[in-house]
């Protein structure tokens, strides 16, 4: 018996057709010490046998001649019905040519009248219906049960087999995603996501079909698929568009591609698509495009990412990253006077240099490592700011980075007690710098977490006012003790009346709350005299000073502590 059969310990039902009663006992008497056999005497009968309600046939005996309806017919009415056609057919015959035409039918197998070997017999039927198990456990290995489409795997077997015999086609790399596609199942069902990806598996069908490729559905929400080259994809962007108009709850996704053309024949297919994805990954936050192309120096971006992203733990464990400080002058008390100091992070990498903060802050704050590199950042600043303490017998003011991850992160709360505590800082002193774009999303529940920052004597600064799209709105209602105007009113004040104007409305606005204001991005004297005569308080930017690590920061540290000795 066959192997599923051993584990499972059943016998598979078998249903023996045939219109002479002699020859139904014959085999019933050969089947039935292995087999649950049935019998029909006729064509009709059999169709009513295999289409009752319940009944499960691993294989049917079938003689091809008989009244009412004879073999051939059975066969053809098996083959076209969506439920039985899978039940293999082991037509009964001692004529060659119905063999044949049997065959072609769609029969697996056949044996020959008169039924005088047994053996013969019980071992076809034991391996027709192992190999229509073995097919079938196959079938349903290969496709994913809800698409129909290909699993993941067997979609890579299948690409290995077809480039075995076609190497030298010019073939596309092809990732296509769903995003948002979780708000369909909140807001309307997982039967309504259901049917979204159904319709979508329409789409990528079509698509294959035009394009000589097959797909698979690789995550939940995405898709890969691998068609003949096309140096166009403009009317493939349109054909999914048009079609797109019509998926249930369109407004709650978008579909967004990834395009690997021309795929490098030499390299793992496992590589083309994960370079379609990487592209595809490119327009999570651009809604200008739907589709992205692969090539080099995306390539050779996505390695550096990557290698940035393998080795901020050795570069924090050995001290590769490195704190700088850049100074805040206060400009309205008849002199530049040294108030305080950002600390900003460098990282001085063996391989690459000195790497700006601009290419690995936003990599970190995308997979959630930003928290592990601001809690060195804080560490190392109140550590600095204990070495100053002694040094200079001053407590010098520092304000630290803190990002959206930072302020949900669970640990949030005892990370910065156990920091100001160990270096015995007043927390008024240890600023923290919050961007703006940070208030946007869960905004009450930012408000209760900075208040009790606030009550525990932090000081908060709101970073990068002016960037956001929602400051004057939000601005009255949002707690923070110092705001720091965006660079680009900065750098563009000169230039524009608009740009002059808004810097203005913002002076006027925290003079009415009654906050300090900070200058980012000051280069230039001009910049300076404007900004003193609004009635900005705090400046930084280059026309001070660039950002320095300890060592010289401290020459302004004692440059102004010698200046208030003079006055």
């Amino acid at each position: 018996m066959n192997k599923l059969e051993n584990i499972r310990n059943v016998k598979r039902r078998v249903l023996i057709v045939d219109d002479e009663i002699i020859n139904r006992e014959i085999l019933g008497n050969i089947l039935s010490a292995d087999y649950d056999v049935s019998f029909a005497e006729d064509g009709i009968a059999a169709m009513e046998a295999l289409e009752e309600e319940g009944s499960i046939y691993s294989l049917v005996l079938l003689d091809l001649l008989m009244p009412k309806m004879d073999g051939f017919e059975v066969i053809e009415k098996i083959r076209a019905h969506e439920v039985l056609k899978n039940i293999p057919v082991i037509v009964m015959t001692s004529e060659k040519d119905a063999e044949v035409k049997s065959i072609k039918l769609g029969a697996a197998d056949f044996i020959t009248k008169p039924y005088d070997y047994p053996e013969v017999i019980l071992a076809r039927c034991e391996r027709i219906i192992e190999l229509s198990e073995n097919k079938n456990v196959i079938k349903y290995a290969a496709t994913d049960t809800l698409t129909g489409l290909y699993t993941k795997d067997f979609f890579f077997e299948y690409i290995r087999q077809a480039e075995l015999f076609n190497k030298e086609a010019a073939r596309d790399a092809v990732v296509l995603n769903i995003t948002r596609f979780h708000l369909v199942n909140e807001l309307y069902g997982r039967e309504e996501g259901d049917n979204v990806l159904r319709f979508i598996t329409g789409i990528i069908l079509d698509i294959t079909e035009k394009n000589s490729g097959f797909a698979c559905r690789s995550e939940a929400d995405t898709f890969c698929l691998y068609l003949s080259h096309l140096d166009d994809y403009d009317d493939f962007l349109s054909f999914i568009k048009k079609r797109m108009r019509d998926i249930p709850h369109a407004s709650s996704i978008r579909i967004r591609i990834g395009v690997y053309q021309n795929v490098d024949k030499d390299i793992n297919p496992h590589t083309w698509f994960d370079r379609a994805r990487t592209v595809c990954d490119i327009l999570k936050n651009d809604y200008t495009k739907q589709i992205a192309f692969y090539n080099n120096n995306l390539y050779e971006q996505s390695i550096f990412n990557e290698c940035l992203i393998n080795d901020m733990q050795q570069a924090i464990d050995k001290k590769q990253f490195v704190v700088y400080y850049q100074p805040k002058y206060g400009i309205q008390n008849g002199r530049y006077e040294l108030k305080s100091a950002e600390a900003l992070i460098r990282w001085e990498n063996p391989q690459y240099g000195l790497i700006s903060p601009g290419l690995f802050i936003p990599l970190f704050e995308q997979n959630g490592l930003i928290q592990k590199l601001d809690s060195f950042v804080w560490e190392e600043a109140a550590s600095q700011m204990e070495k100053w303490r002694e040094k200079y017998a001053i407590d010098f003011p520092i304000s630290v980075n803190v990002s959206r991850v930072d302020i949900f992160y669970p640990e949030f709360f005892n990370n910065l007690k156990n920091i100001i505590e160990s270096h015995q800082i007043d927390p008024k002193n240890f600023m923290l710098e919050v961007t703006e774009s940070a208030y946007v999303d869960n905004v009450e529940e930012l408000v209760e977490i900075i208040e009790k920052l606030r009550d525990m004597g932090f000081r908060i600064e709101m970073d990068d006012f002016g960037s956001g799209y929602s400051s004057l709105n939000m601005i009255t209602s949002l707690p923070f003790d110092v705001l720091k105007m965006d660079m680009k009113f900065i750098r563009n004040m000169q230039k524009d009346e608009k740009s002059m104007r808004l810097v203005e409305i913002v002076m006027d606005i925290v003079k009415f709350l009654g906050v300090p204001v900070i200058a980012e991005g000051v280069e230039e004297e001009e910049q300076v005299n404007i900004l003193k005569k609004l009635g900005c308080d705090l400046i930084q930017g280059y026309y001070f000073s660039k950002p320095l690590p300890p060592d010289e920061f401290e020459k302004l540290i004692e440059k102004e502590l010698e200046e208030r000795k003079n006055i």
